[in-house]
């Protein structure tokens, strides 16, 4: 992964590692954002997942990882949207790729013209969303959490760094890149997921991140699952690959994912409980 994909937060404070993971979501039970007389047009894509009934409810706006919503996604949102939705959750996901040129997403692409889709950048289509989410008639505003894994976690980290940094109720990164120095301005409570074994996003600059943002007083919270590599989140086996993009390999290429039936069990569980804590 180039340097320069690091995210810089406008006027803010920092930048955040990157990589991978991603999502779609299966065509029935998912509406696509456009104009109408709650909200403006969204300038990219945005799907929204619906519980039956009239709301409202309260809602999570998920940013996909690394491989985005297309063809070559890792579908890990459409796996946590059916989760959040049956826990009575509006779930919005904004496509930070598909009309920017990439859609195929960027987990094997070094092109500087990647930064144009970095997770720092992506913060302004987490708070549109946001934006759009609480436009929605079946939607309580205030209760709208962020969430994402891997690029999408990196950005979830950037968005609670941003100058708007508010707005959010509750935040959860899984295996987000921390290496870079991050302040976590924000007041809403935030939860990391991470693998032990994760060669990609390591765990370690991500305890030094809770660290930190614990001393300054900020409600960061961290679980490390013991022997779980990036994106445990699934069933499927571990592969090592390499023309994965990663600032951490020698060689800044190649890169490990595989599922965890502890870890993924386990992560459901947390995360249903943290946001119940924080949204309900």
């Amino acid at each position: 992964m180039d340097p320069r994909d690091c995210p810089r937060v406008s006027g803010a404070l920092l930048a955040v590692g990157l990589c991978v993971a991603g999502c779609t979501l299966p065509a029935p039970d998912v509406a696509v954002g456009a104009a109408s007389a709650e909200s403006a047009a969204p300038s990219i894509p945005i799907k929204v997942l619906k519980p039956d009934g009239a709301g409202p409810f309260p809602a999570i706006v998920m940013l996909h990882d690394c491989s985005g919503l297309g063809p070559r996604s890792s579908r890990a949102p459409a796996r946590w949207g059916a989760l959040l939705q049956r826990e009575g959750y509006v779930v919005v996901i904004p496509d930070s790729f598909s009309t920017r040129g990439f859609a195929d997403g960027v987990c094997t692409n070094p092109s500087p013209a990647r930064m144009e889709v970095a997770p720092g950048r992506r913060a302004r289509d987490a708070y549109e969303a946001l934006a759009y989410a609480r436009a929605l008639p079946y939607v309580d505003g205030a209760h709208v959490g962020v969430m994402g894994g891997s690029h999408g976690g990196s950005a979830t980290l950037a968005t609670l760094a941003s100058a708007q940094a508010s707005g959010f109720a509750a935040a959860i990164a899984l295996y987000p890149g921390c290496g870079a120095r991050y302040a976590h301005s924000a007041a809403a409570p935030l939860l990391i997921l991470v693998g032990e074994k994760d060669d990609w996003t390591p765990a370690e600059p991500c305890r030094q991140l809770a660290q930190r943002a614990r001393a300054a007083g900020r409600p960061v919270t961290i679980k490390v699952y013991p022997g779980a590599h990036h994106s445990f989140d699934n069933d499927n086996p571990i592969r090592y690959v390499q023309e994965r993009v990663n600032p951490n390999a020698p060689g800044g290429r190649g890169a490990t994912t595989g599922g965890n039936a502890e870890a993924w069990a386990d992560s459901r569980k947390e995360v249903v409980q943290f946001f119940a804590r924080y949204l309900r």
